[in-house]
């Protein structure tokens, strides 16, 4: 319910109460028992609301019958959610998503759509406001509804294809890939900023960030790493922006190596680790090399902060504290990096003639060396390179063999 109430707040609406019922079962019609519906009946005639948001999924008829007992709009969580998504989208990839998204939650709810206090011809503004022209009109709704998703459909596949596209660029340059993930608000922009020296939007709100955003990471050891921000995940993440945002999350399923960021400071840590974990079990992509960063460390004192870490790296062992905001604990984060996405690797003896130093930086920047040695024909180095990379020194290379 506190998450509930940051979502709304973050949506543009103020929360004026709550209230949770006790129930054997949830209510087919109206979701909550009559009791509740006159309570909060008797409060809508005081004036107390004008909102009533619950924290789950309504059915079509649930809403509809809400929104008549109560005369007032009535919203289930998925709506909310798709409300920010729609203000916070920036993109034209975004706003297809979030579009086609609502359009597949609304069909169904034609009938509630018009059912309550609709105007022919009106519209009505705010935190999930609906409008039409009147239920003589329902069909022709559905049409239009349906046409328009097909048409956001190939467009988001013409995205999809691009974004495949740009995936193959970056492979051409030989760099391996990991996707930030975690909770929303865990912090995975700041991160991003923190490790590329990028300026990816980072706020203290849910959902800041919805357009997936690519930056090159250079390690220590010289190697070369592309990062990519991802949308957040949440608690009963709707269907339908999954579905939805499928171009984007393909960013995580195509990704060499996962970085989990979690919110150590959060009291529900263990729950929000949770839920990535089934949203990454979904994208198969739950056994993908791992790095897990906790995150906002920095807000825990001595006690508090141990006690977050000895939590998570039960279930996370080598989980590396960090904070992103002060940018602590970044050797340790990035040396874990370097390690897990190193993937299948090939070990390299090369020769390299005298003048041609670029191969060497180039094997620095794809893969590792780990020593040289001047000898009359020009700088042999042993090192290692990913094994889809391994072809491109094939002309240097007097032994190779797998790691």
């Amino acid at each position: 319910m506190y998450e509930l109430a940051d979502l709304t707040r973050t949506a543009g609406a103020e929360v004026v109460g709550s209230d949770v019922q006790r129930r054997a079962a949830v209510d087919p019609a109206h979701f909550i028992g009559m009791g509740k519906v006159e309570q909060l009946r008797e409060l809508k005639l005081e004036g107390a609301f004008d909102l009533v948001i619950c924290n789950d999924d309504l059915s079509p008829r649930q809403q509809r019958n809400l929104e008549l007992e109560l005369k007032t709009r009535v919203l289930d969580r998925t709506e909310v959610i798709l409300e920010i998504f729609a203000q916070h989208a920036r993109t034209h990839e975004g706003r297809l998503q979030v579009e086609a998204a609502r359009l597949h939650h609304l069909l169904p709810r034609l009938i509630g759509a018009y059912a309550y206090d609709r105007q022919v011809g009106g519209r009505r503004g705010g935190v999930g406001a609906r409008g039409g022209f009147g239920e003589q009109q329902i069909e022709v709704e559905r049409r239009r509804i349906r046409k328009r998703m097909r048409d956001l459909e190939r467009e988001i596949e013409q995205v999809r294809s691009q974004r495949h596209q740009q995936r193959t660029g970056r492979r051409r340059a030989e760099l391996e890939t990991a996707a930030i993930v975690g909770y929303t608000n865990a912090g995975k922009s700041t991160l991003l900023n923190a490790l590329t020296g990028s300026r990816v939007q980072a706020e203290h709100r849910l959902f800041a960030t919805l357009d997936p955003t690519t930056r090159r990471l250079d390690l220590p050891t010289g190697r070369g790493l592309l990062l990519t921000d991802t949308v957040g995940f949440i608690q009963k993440l709707p269907t339908d922006l999954v579905a939805a945002f499928r171009a984007t999350l393909e960013e995580v399923t195509e990704a060499d190596l996962i970085i989990h960021v979690v919110d150590a400071s959060s009291p529900t840590a263990a729950e929000q680790a949770e839920t990535v974990e089934e949203v990454l079990r979904d994208l198969d992509a739950a056994t993908k090399p791992r790095v897990v960063a906790l995150n906002k460390v920095d807000l825990l004192g001595p006690a508090a902060r141990r006690r977050a870490v000895v939590a998570i790296s039960a279930r996370y062992p080598g989980a590396v504290a960090i904070s992103a905001l002060n940018r602590s604990g970044f050797p340790a984060l990035l040396e874990a990096i370097d390690h897990a996405s190193r993937g299948e690797v090939v070990k390299v003896e090369l020769l390299v003639p005298y003048g041609r130093e670029g191969v060497l930086a180039e094997l620095r920047r794809i893969g590792g060396v780990d020593r040289t040695e001047y000898v009359e024909g020009g700088t042999r180095a042993w090192g290692w390179v990913p094994r889809h990379a391994a072809r491109r020194f094939e002309s240097y290379a007097e032994v190779s063999g797998r790691v």
